[in-house]
């Protein structure tokens, strides 16, 4: 919902491993995912935030810097796997199937 001055509330969110950043701002209509980041701040907050290696997405779903937001959207700035989810399932699963009992080889 747009107010009177053309203006609608978005939310930037960027999470780390110790902190999580949900900003709220007014953008003007017309404005880019890329335009809202760089009036957040959080580009200067974080300069690890490269636009052109991150991906970005609005509620879940990637999508490219230049496009238009709509009144409410949640810009979602993703970080880099450290490690691909399947290669972290097997690791779990080999860790779970080993016996505390069972000697070890070191």
């Amino acid at each position: 919902m747009a107010n009177h001055d053309n203006h609608f509330q978005v939310e930037v969110a960027y999470v780390l491993p110790h902190i999580q950043i949900l900003k709220k701002l007014n953008v003007p209509a017309g404005c880019t995912i890329k335009q809202a980041l760089i009036l957040s701040g959080v580009l200067n907050q974080f300069p690890e935030i490269d636009l052109t290696k991150n991906k970005l997405g609005i509620f879940g779903k990637i999508t490219q810097p230049d496009t238009f937001l709509q009144p409410y959207d949640r810009i979602e700035i993703y970080r880099p796997l450290v490690i691909d989810p399947k290669d972290a399932r097997r690791i779990r699963a080999k860790t779970k199937n080993i016996p505390s009992s069972a000697p070890r080889n070191i």
